[in-house]
């Protein structure tokens, strides 16, 4: 059985010569979630907006639920739902109104409409606040009745493109439940996110992206595992002393140390001793570290480690 989705050397040129996808490739087995993950512009988006039909790929090839995404695009379109981080319901309309129209516009009987809307309503836990308008909803409300609009007509796949910007952790959660509960049901889901613990924990694979090309693919465990089996954080007084310590230990065998502000990263095997072995060349080097911890690697180091910076969801949540 064909996968459910297939991306083969996709390119997609804009004006002005900007490579937002070079040559990406990857697959979605059918009842798994994909985590495509990047930074913004890594060109996340615009490799969904190919595989959901609205832009012609320049390059490559790629097929949705065994049709192909030029040749066969109203195949496609029929196939997917879709819900991005900006909700496309009509904030005029009721959640009950809303889903509805959706089903009349999919070709659905009124009768059937009406059931689909209700079970959907109920499923999101939408019934208390189904006949009012959805601009009296919240984020989070906002949210999930967007995605229940990408299940109207059933899809077999389902796109969603940073579903959780925005939201506080409790909505957030939540939508994470509701995706955890879909898959479940066997429905596909290729989920791009800039929150490394929603990939961590919905995805069954993760393909990073960066600048338009694929950079790392696995499983979280995988990834995380590339980077060693430990990891030291360092906390320096500055940025000039986490600069001076980054140098130092980037002379060490195990090399490819990250720096994070005045906090500088690195993969250890040796246990207590290798820590002493640092701490004792960074003090012969006049640099010393006021705090130190030591943990298990997470996909944050796997991302900094690829892209050399961090998300934007990271530097949004150090802002707050």
């Amino acid at each position: 059985m064909a996968a459910a989705i297939e991306a083969e050397r996709l390119v997609k040129v804009f004006s002005g010569g900007v490579r937002a996808l070079d040559g990406v490739s990857f697959t979605v087995e059918r009842g798994t979630v994909l985590g495509l993950l990047g930074p913004n512009g890594a060109g996340k988006t615009t490799c969904v907006r190919v595989l959901t039909t609205t832009l012609v790929p320049d390059a490559g090839t790629a097929a949705v639920h065994g049709h192909d995404v030029v040749t066969a695009a109203r195949q496609v379109r029929e196939s997917i739902g879709l819900a991005g981080q900006y909700a496309a319901v009509d904030e005029n309309l009721t959640g009950r109104e809303n889903l509805r129209m959706i089903g009349q516009l999919m070709h659905i009987g009124r009768r059937d409409a009406t059931r689909i809307a209700d079970e959907l309503l109920e499923r999101f836990t939408l019934t208390d606040a189904a006949d009012r308008p959805a601009r009296t909803y919240s984020g989070g409300m906002r949210r999930r009745l967007d995605i229940a609009a990408a299940l109207v007509h059933r899809p077999p796949v389902l796109f969603l493109d940073e579903p959780t910007t925005g939201l506080d952790p409790s909505s957030r959660n939540a939508v994470w439940t509701l995706i955890e509960e879909l898959v479940g049901l066997g429905t596909t889901v290729l989920l791009t996110t800039q929150y490394l613990e929603e990939a961590d924990r919905l995805a069954d694979r993760i393909v990073v992206v960066d600048r338009g090309t694929v950079i790392a693919e696995g499983t979280a465990a995988e990834l995380k595992s590339s980077l060693g089996q430990t990891v030291l954080d360092l906390r320096f007084p500055s940025p000039e002393d986490a600069e001076r310590a980054h140098s130092v230990l980037a002379r060490r065998p195990l090399g490819a140390p990250t720096r994070d502000g005045t906090v500088v990263s690195t993969g250890i095997e040796g246990g207590p001793h290798e820590v002493l072995e640092i701490l004792r060349s960074l003090e012969e080097a006049g640099v010393r570290a006021s705090t130190m911890a030591v943990r298990e690697p997470s996909l944050d180091d796997v991302f900094l480690d690829l892209t050399g910076h961090r998300t934007f969801a990271d530097e949004e949540k150090e802002q707050r």
